[in-house]
């Protein structure tokens, strides 16, 4: 990629501040930006430096994670880098997302979106497009954090937390008396159904036979619940907050008590418009880095719930939607606890939008775990032709993010969960061979 101008890197750093207090203090909560009316300021961008193109259509799904594309377009991020013809389409599933991104926006479909981490790797290898390989990078970690694993009401007397081992004996009994026992996640392989597989089977809890994994797409599950069609969940935010509102289920876990800080979703989009376009995806990828630090800030998250509130986004009511954000935790069992300073969803603080090289590798590696993907996969060479955060750590610097907040290492080192487990992204089959619990 061109790198930016001197010209346009000292513009954009010297009007930083400038733009903050703009951001932060000016914007109504229920603006939406347009080419003429944005509510932060254009920067001046070298003629040599210009997207070569002004569009890019971007998917979503209906949770809080997607924020950052959310408030890159309402506060006007994208037009800023001359972007301005974005736009952000709402997806139904994960499946739709998927299918969309192998039409491409040429075929009607989509050139990038907000996305578990995982699939763009499955979709490079056509594990999911039924063999057709769709070539696809990793931008930018949208967010670290801020799912939730959920239970029934019929479980609550249970009281089951971190350790699911409280269940076996339940999932037993019923199955004995010939129910079908269900838990959902939002796609094979992604990470909800990896999050859901990693906390039963620290519990002995066989999810390939002692319970059925089922797909259900993220806005679906809270009236899954209600119905009885499921024991558990697993879906990021605002739907565990909705489940306890609503008074059918209670939050076991949300997934930071699993891993802290454990990466989440993801900004990826097709490779070859990536190739095609690269001052545009450097513009995309400063406006959404912008976006995350604008997410990040304590003073803006009262605007950011009303403004993912609106119907054409999530659609579901704001004070249902802030507490969560914040960090403040109703568990729906008399738990409350404040993370405000811990587990909350993450957008730029603690380098959660950075795309760890090694975060991938765990995602491969328990991919394998499962059988999703074959277990002779080079898993290091393919997250090194997926995930390029070379391009993230190169719109971060033309945007002024100081050194300290760019990572040096693509890896975060050993990473510990609940139960003890490490994963040393050095020696991933160790970390495979150590796990009691896996596909025959």
């Amino acid at each position: 990629m061109t790198k930016f101008t001197r010209r346009q890197f000292i513009f954009t750093a010297g009007t930083a501040a400038a733009a903050s207090a703009l951001m932060h203090g000016c914007a109504s909560s229920n603006s939406t930006a347009t080419n003429s009316g944005s509510t932060v300021p254009a920067a001046n961008i070298d003629p040599a430096d210009a997207p070569e193109v002004t569009t890019a259509k971007l998917g979503f799904i209906a949770l809080t994670d997607a924020a950052p594309l959310i408030i890159a377009k309402e506060k006007g991020y994208f037009d800023r880098y001359g972007m301005t013809d974005v736009e952000v389409a709402k997806q139904a599933s994960w499946a739709v997302t998927r299918d969309n991104l192998v039409l491409g926006s040429g075929g009607g479909g989509i050139d990038g979106a907000h996305i578990l981490t995982p699939m763009p790797y499955m979709m490079s290898l056509g594990t999911i497009t039924q063999g057709n390989r769709v070539p696809m990078y990793i931008l930018a970690r949208l967010n670290t954090n801020g799912q939730g694993i959920c239970l029934s009401n019929t479980y609550k007397e249970l009281n089951v937390g971190l350790d699911s081992s409280p269940l076996q004996q339940a999932f037993a009994q019923q199955k004995s008396a010939g129910r079908e026992l269900k838990s959902a996640v939002t796609f094979p392989g992604g990470t909800h159904d990896l999050w859901m597989r990693y906390w039963l089977a620290a519990g002995g809890i066989n999810p390939n036979s002692d319970i059925s994994l089922i797909v259900v797409p993220p806005p679906q599950m809270v009236q899954n619940v209600r119905v009885g069609n499921m024991e558990t969940f697993c879906v990021g935010e605002p739907w565990p907050a909705q489940t306890v509102t609503q008074g059918i289920g209670y939050t076991a876990l949300t997934t930071g008590e699993l891993w802290k800080d454990h990466p989440e979703k993801a900004l990826a989009m097709r490779a070859d418009w990536v190739d095609k376009h690269p001052k545009a995806t450097r513009a995309i990828l400063m406006a959404v880095q912008e976006a995350q630090q604008w997410c990040a800030l304590p003073e803006n998250k009262e605007e950011m719930a009303n403004i993912v509130a609106n119907r054409q986004w999530l659609g579901v009511p704001a004070k249902d939607i802030l507490g969560r954000f914040q960090g403040q935790y109703d568990y729906g069992t008399g738990r409350v606890e404040d993370y405000s300073n811990t587990l909350l969803m993450k957008f730029w603080r603690d380098n959660a939008s950075y795309p760890y090289k090694s975060h991938d590798l765990w995602f491969l590696t328990e991919n394998i775990r499962w059988g999703y993907i074959p277990g002779e996969t080079d898993t290091k060479a393919l997250v090194d032709q997926v995930n390029r955060e070379d391009l993230w750590r190169e719109a971060a610097q033309a945007i002024g993010v100081p050194a300290d907040e760019i990572p040096q290492s693509t890896s975060r080192g050993v990473e510990t969960f609940f139960d003890g487990v490490q994963f040393d992204p050095e020696n991933p089959t160790a970390y495979l061979n150590s796990l009691k619990i896996k596909k025959a």
